[in-house]
């Protein structure tokens, strides 16, 4: 089951954090959140926004967060990252974390599916799918010029995106944590 939310409803966040909770519900560890994007276009700095909020305001536990502005994760490291997730993360689930391209009533919806994704799919780039639940913000319509369309987008609405997908994430994770009784973080 895919769960979609609209970037104006109010419930959005609340909406993230349910549906993260049903998809990582038989999770025995905490989940590495992998950020993928780049901050060279307004709309597919989405990943890399989501990064940098998410380290900071989970600074104080003990998750993992790839993909930041500082140091971007773009849809060409992906292959690499599947391999050092395996290693580094044995067990553990992947939340990825993408801007992607959609029908022109589908922009400005964040979509969680209990599959991973595949960054670069919209611009036809042949990527390896990456994460066990995927969280992505359709911030374009599909096009032939889709580059040009992630370089239009307005960076209010990646914002928005940005903050209902960490406040869902964080929720989640803080809530996760609290049930497990994990340390936190020196």
């Amino acid at each position: 089951m895919v769960y979609s939310f609209n970037l104006y409803n109010k419930m959005a966040a609340d909406g993230a954090y349910t549906a993260l909770k049903k998809l990582l519900l038989s999770s025995t560890s905490p989940p590495v959140i992998l950020c993928i994007g780049s901050d060279l276009s307004v709309g597919d700095s989405l990943g890399p926004l989501v990064g940098t909020i998410l380290k900071d305001r989970l600074s104080e536990h003990n998750i993992y967060v790839y993909g930041t502005l500082s140091k971007p994760v773009t849809a060409k490291e992906v292959n690499y990252m599947n391999d050092f997730l395996n290693c580094a993360h044995p067990g553990q689930k992947i939340i990825a974390v993408d801007a992607a391209v959609g029908d022109i009533n589908d922009v400005g919806l964040i979509k969680i599916a209990p599959k991973g994704l595949k960054p670069g799919s919209g611009a036809d780039k042949k990527l390896n799918k990456v994460g066990d639940v995927s969280i992505m913000g359709i911030v374009a319509e599909k096009s032939i010029f889709n580059y040009a369309l992630f370089s239009a987008t307005r960076l209010n609405m990646v914002y928005r995106m940005a903050n209902i997908i960490c406040d869902g994430v964080c929720e989640y994770v803080i809530d996760y944590l609290a049930n497990c009784n994990l340390p936190k973080a020196q």
